[in-house]
């Protein structure tokens, strides 16, 4: 938990004067891989991962944070990885977004919102011999388990 707070911070640090950066994770994982997820309002260059990751790993060996080796690997959140954050879903909004509830119930439709409490999308509902309607449906926070971005290849 040390080595990912010193990280947070480091990263924080280097991007301080990219306001449409944010990080969005740091984790230490259990096999000495350390993973930096970061993104942009209007997404993340190669070349910014690398300018963190040059940044994270020359202060992390100065510092001799890690005694052990390890492996370093920044990157932005993958297409599979679920949103964490309220900037996140604000950068996907007019995205198709596959919502899981808890019990195991699940909800997709286009995002059309975000605010402090939860989403809005909008969803197709379809009753049994009507035809199918779109519906917005408000979703607070606290009742969501994982929310990701579906990819369409229409």
């Amino acid at each position: 938990m040390q080595i990912e707070n010193r990280v947070r911070e480091l990263v924080e640090e280097k991007i301080a004067d990219r306001p449409e950066l944010f990080l969005v994770e740091v984790k230490m994982l259990p096999n000495n891989k350390l993973i930096i997820h970061v993104d942009g309002d209007e997404g993340i260059s190669i070349q910014d991962c690398a300018a963190i990751s040059r940044h994270v790993g020359f202060h992390l060996e100065e510092e001799n944070t890690i005694v052990q080796a390890y492996n370093l690997e920044v990157s932005s959140p993958g297409v599979g990885e679920p949103l964490k954050l309220k900037r996140q879903y604000e950068k996907n909004i007019g995205r198709l977004v596959d919502v899981k509830l808890p019990g195991g119930d699940k909800k997709e439709g286009k995002l059309l919102a975000v605010d402090e409490a939860g989403i809005i999308i909008e969803e197709s509902v379809k009753e049994k011999g009507k035809k199918a309607q779109l519906v917005e449906t408000q979703i607070a926070f606290n009742n969501i388990t994982e929310v990701k971005v579906l990819i369409s290849f229409k």
